[in-house]
C-alpha cells in the first residue's frame, strides 16, 4: 500500500491530536484541519488568548488559529459563506507567529474533540462500518 497523501484532524487548536499526528507524519500522511474554526462553539472567536496574540500583529483571532495550522505544516479548509471572511482566511501571509506565541496557543490544547472521540472504540467501529 503506498504512503496516503491526506487525512483531516479536526479542530487542531482545541484538540490537537500530537499522537495521532505523530503516526500520520511517520508514514507520510499530510495532516488537514477541514474543521479549523470548531464552528464557532465555545466562544472559538472570542478566546483570550487568540484575541491577544492577533492584537499585537493586528490580527483577527481566526487568522490567528490559521496561522498556528500553517506553522504546524497542517493544511486548512476554513468554511465560509461570507466574503469578507473568506478574504479574511486569505490574509495570514504576512505575518508569523513567534515560538512563544506558538507554545501559548499548544496550552489550548484540551484533548478532547467537540464531535467525537477517534479514539473511543465505538466510533472507530461506525467509522470502519463506512468503508
Amino acid at each position: 500500500m503506498g504512503k496516503l497523501q491526506t487525512d483531516y484532524i479536526d479542530l487542531l487548536l482545541i484538540h490537537q491530536q500530537k499522537i495521532a499526528r505523530g503516526y500520520m507524519e511517520k508514514y507520510g500522511t499530510k495532516t488537514m484541519s477541514w474543521g479549523p474554526f470548531a464552528e464557532g462553539k465555545n466562544n472559538y472567536f472570542q478566546n483570550p488568548v487568540l484575541k491577544e496574540i492577533g492584537e499585537q500583529h493586528g490580527k483577527s483571532a481566526a487568522q490567528v488559529a490559521l496561522r498556528f495550522l500553517l506553522q504546524n505544516d497542517v493544511a486548512v479548509i476554513p468554511k465560509s459563506v461570507h466574503k469578507n471572511r473568506m478574504e479574511e482566511n486569505f490574509n495570514v501571509f504576512d505575518f508569523t507567529l513567534s515560538e512563544e506565541e506558538m507554545k501559548k496557543i499548544e496550552q489550548l490544547d484540551t484533548g478532547n474533540s467537540l464531535f467525537f472521540s477517534h479514539y473511543d472504540p465505538q466510533t472507530v467501529e461506525w467509522f470502519m462500518g463506512l468503508v
